[in-house]
């Protein structure tokens, strides 16, 4: 189709094609006109018309190249181009048939005027029904190739205004009122697991089948992208549909989930449903809705204070400092070692606030005690969120004390600076990997929830202490999904280390919002932990990812199983065992029970650890780290265990 697209519009050959079949209908037409010629006068002769045709043909070329008849491309043709055929046409005969009188010096005028009517309406047809058939069934296919076949999940009031606007704005994109993405959906199919609608339209398309079909009829119709159109689809079963449209290998787009949708109407208060479709996300593949919390509680927490964010530059931090600075603080304190991402994540704020937010951006680390207290002294923060701290797994195996160094004592060196300064309240981030930890990083992080803890616990104590702990955050610095989508984008094999392992997964907003919610609620001692739902296993995640390329796993894209790193888990776990579980008002956010902590033996093994770690003994510190957490073990033991569970 597309290269009988572009011969036809080689201007040239268009010209020698209509002269050709300009030629022929002018000996055609002569050729029906001699027959009932009788009725009016003699038949002309063989020879005689040989002349006739040969004349006629060269003359009729002539004159409508002469009145532009072949100037014109022949989709454009109108009333002005027709009459340029009928008089060229007409003068073409009209001498064509003065030549012959010259010659012979007789003429045929009845067969003369009989020709040229007949001539004019074959070569006026022929452009009108070469333009409205051959020229459209090219535009037609042009427009098929532009127009991809849709098939939408959901035949229910959601599909049927997304039908209804693909309709409207078809419409007015060919009365070229608008330019929209709508005219490049031809809705093919519905899919809906309401047996009832089986067979039945919607604005003129049928609902072949349920979403156990998807596959097969996604096939046999030639659909080349399918869209998720239940918006208010519970976040397990919209899962379970994405991933069986994974399988087709086609892009999948989707419309958000129903509060999104609903918060997003046109100015006119209707709710557009077209601006609304996205690629699918990672996030959607996560079982669940995003969380949401409580934006009032946290303003009356955040509003006029001094907060300070270690680490304020990674992932969290700088989120924590793009939702702080909503909430009107009086003032934000970044602390960060790296002075890069301090850099951006300041620059940032600066664009978006200008001179309206007190922003204070320092390079320091939380392993230097006084410096910490010298800035805690000068700005007198009210709210510690303390995100500064080294999370990657195998690196931390390789250098174990850098992970207690910069771990551990950092969050001593913060935490008892925050209750030393009078900061009203400590919030520290901890990770889903302190629990029953396997490695090095998860039992600093467990051995920093001990000592916020037994910091809380101390009589007098004026500042609130609280942990936050959660899984692994999409997005952020040292996650999966970045991970994979350079390997697809770079045409390289996914990594993943095992087939059967499994994580739980956030994005960052719901990360800090947790961190920020906790914060406002907490009384001292908690341990904040978010219900994340169902795990995710990674090999699925992996595959799912490279079906929303548009690819197909093992096919297109290789999946290379590369063995767990060290330090790793099998499976990781959100609360441990003797914690327990009390719930709070937001209905996923929950409280670990405090556990009691022996003071006198938890300072002893602290300060053994922190000498240990001063003097990069690491074989020391490692066995003081698991004097300190006693479910501190290693990674073949725990991954044995749940392998035969």
């Amino acid at each position: 189709m597309v290269k009988i697209k572009e011969t036809l519009n080689n201007f040239r050959l268009r010209k020698r094609i209509l002269a050709v079949a300009d030629a022929f209908i002018v000996v055609v037409a002569g050729l029906i006109v001699n027959y009932p010629l009788p009725l009016f006068a003699n038949r002309i002769g063989r020879p005689d018309l040989f002349v006739v045709f040969l004349t006629t043909s060269i003359c009729c070329f002539g004159s409508l190249l002469f009145f532009g008849a072949y100037n014109r491309m022949w989709r454009y043709f109108s009333t002005k181009d027709y009459l340029s055929c009928i008089y060229g046409v007409v003068t073409g005969i009209v001498i064509a048939n003065l030549f012959v009188l010259a010659i012979k010096g007789d003429c045929a005028w009845q067969f003369a005027i009989l020709h040229a009517t007949v001539a004019t309406v074959g070569i006026c047809m022929f452009r009108y029904i070469f333009k409205r058939a051959f020229v459209s069934l090219v535009a037609t296919g042009a427009k098929e190739a532009e127009n991809k076949r849709t098939m939408i999940i959901g035949a229910g009031n959601a599909a049927k205004m997304l039908l209804d606007e693909i309709a409207n704005n078809k419409v007015d994109a060919r009365e070229g009122h608008v330019s929209t993405d709508a005219y490049k959906i031809e809705p093919v199919c519905l899919i809906d697991d309401d047996r009832q609608k089986l067979g039945s339209k919607l604005n003129g398309v049928v609902v072949a089948g349920s979403t156990s079909d998807i596959p097969k009829i996604a096939q046999l119709e030639r659909i080349e992208q399918i869209i998720f159109s239940i918006p208010s689809c519970p976040p397990k079963d919209r899962q379970v549909i994405l991933d069986i449209c994974g399988k087709t290998g086609l892009p999948v787009k989707v419309l958000p989930f129903i509060g999104s949708l609903l918060e997003a109407p046109s100015d006119d208060g209707s709710t557009h449903f077209m601006s609304q479709i996205r690629d699918i996300k990672v996030e959607d593949l996560l079982g669940r809705e995003s969380v949401k919390f409580d934006n009032k509680e946290i303003r009356d927490f955040i509003e006029g204070k001094v907060c300070m964010v270690t680490g304020g530059g990674g992932s969290i931090g700088s989120e924590l400092v793009r939702q702080i600075a909503k909430y009107s603080p009086k003032q934000i304190i970044i602390v960060d070692i790296y002075e890069n991402n301090a850099y951006e994540i300041q620059q940032e704020l600066i664009m978006d606030y200008g001179d309206s937010l007190d922003l204070v951006t320092l390079i320091a680390s939380v392993r230097d005690f006084f410096r910490m207290n010298k800035i805690l002294k000068q700005y007198k923060p009210n709210v510690i969120f303390h995100a500064a701290a080294h999370k990657h797994v195998p690196l931390m195996e390789s250098s174990p004390m850098e992970a207690i160094k910069n771990n551990v004592i950092g969050t001593f060196n913060m935490a008892t600076l925050a209750m030393f300064n009078g900061v009203d309240k400590f919030v520290m981030i901890s990770t889903d990997k302190a629990v029953n930890p396997t490695n090095v990083m998860g039992a600093s992080k467990r051995c920093c929830e001990m000592i916020v803890q037994f910091l809380s616990q101390q009589k007098g104590c004026q500042t609130v202490f609280v942990t936050t702990r959660f899984g692994n955050v999409l997005g952020s610095n040292g996650s999966v999904i970045p991970l994979f989508k350079r390997q697809i984008e770079q045409g390289k094999p996914v990594t993943v280390t095992h087939p059967d392992i499994i994580r739980y997964f956030m994005t960052i907003p719901e990360a800090v919002s947790l961190v920020m919610e906790a914060a406002s609620i907490a009384q001292g001692g908690e341990i904040f932990v978010l219900d994340m739902g169902q795990p995710v296993k990674i090999l699925t995640l992996a595959e799912n990812l490279i079906r929303m390329y548009g690819k197909v796993p093992y096919k297109d894209v290789q999946i290379k199983f590369t063995g767990l790193r060290p330090g790793e888990k099998i499976k990781e776990e959100l609360l441990m065992n003797e914690e327990g579980l009390k719930s709070t008002r937001n209905k996923l956010l929950f409280i670990g029970k405090q556990i009691e902590i022996d003071a006198d033996k938890f300072v002893v093994d602290l300060w053994k650890l922190k000498c240990a770690a001063a003097e990069n003994k690491d074989d020391v510190a490692i066995s003081a780290l698991h004097e300190i957490v006693p479910t501190f073990t290693t990674p073949e033991e725990y991954n044995k265990n749940v392998l035969k569970a």
